[in-house]
């Protein structure tokens, strides 16, 4: 049982193609809580850097611009939409240009220090079930519940692969298994907020199971909690 007044945080950590967005969509919208898609922010920085010609290597930079972006995330009717400036850029910042350039943004130590500040902001508007990369292990240490979704490296690239056919882009399903071997080691090796499951965290593997059965799985496991 949580505290009177305390905020509910359900944190959901995993590597890229593991079902972690889905997963944490359909949770919020269960349990009807914000939804807060931490690759989202990295995502729309990235892309807004890389229209206003801001040079991604340029960490100070990076920052400096990233001080000044006002990025918001609104979720309703089952959507995300996200916006940088009160632009909408839902669609630009899943183009396969920016997936391939958002790692080396995340990477940097601070560049993610002032991220970090911009997530934790979306907390204290209310109950929250937040999705990324390190939730559970830097952005909400002391989450209420802990989950890590993962599954195989092939799996992931195929789950990638028919996403983007559904928005009408073509990428090799090699290349995707490619990028998503390279972040995966990215974000594993990098000294600041590495990939790893919190040590109090719940491993789910997604590789067999449907999106309706791991939500399922998580939902039993709050429920239970909560009691």
């Amino acid at each position: 049982m949580r505290a009177r007044g305390k905020r509910l945080i359900i944190a959901i950590d995993g590597p890229a193609g593991s079902g972690k967005s889905t997963i944490a969509r359909r949770l919020a919208e269960r349990l009807r809580l914000t939804y807060l898609d931490s690759g989202a922010l990295y995502r729309a920085l990235t892309y807004m850097c890389m229209r206003d010609g801001v040079d991604l290597g340029d960490v100070p930079a990076v920052v400096k611009f990233l001080e000044a972006l006002d990025i918001d995330l609104q979720y309703a009717a089952g959507r995300q939409r996200v916006l940088a400036n009160g632009r909408d850029i839902t669609a630009e910042i899943r183009d396969p240009a920016v997936t391939r350039q958002v790692y080396y943004v995340a990477k940097e130590p601070a560049v993610r220090k002032e991220m970090v500040a911009h997530q934790r902001a979306f907390g204290k508007r209310g109950d929250l079930v937040a999705e990324g990369r390190d939730m559970g292990t830097v952005v909400f240490p002391n989450a209420d519940f802990k989950f890590y979704l993962d599954a195989g490296a092939d799996v992931r690239a195929q789950r990638r692969h028919r996403e983007l056919r559904e928005k009408g882009m073509e990428v090799p399903l090699e290349q995707l298994r490619k990028e998503i071997e390279q972040r995966d080691r990215t974000d594993m090796e990098r000294k600041v907020a590495p990939l790893k499951r919190a040590e109090d965290a719940t491993v789910v593997d997604t590789s067999d199971m449907t999106i309706d059965e791991v939500v399922e799985h998580v939902m039993e496991r709050i429920e239970k909690g909560r009691k």
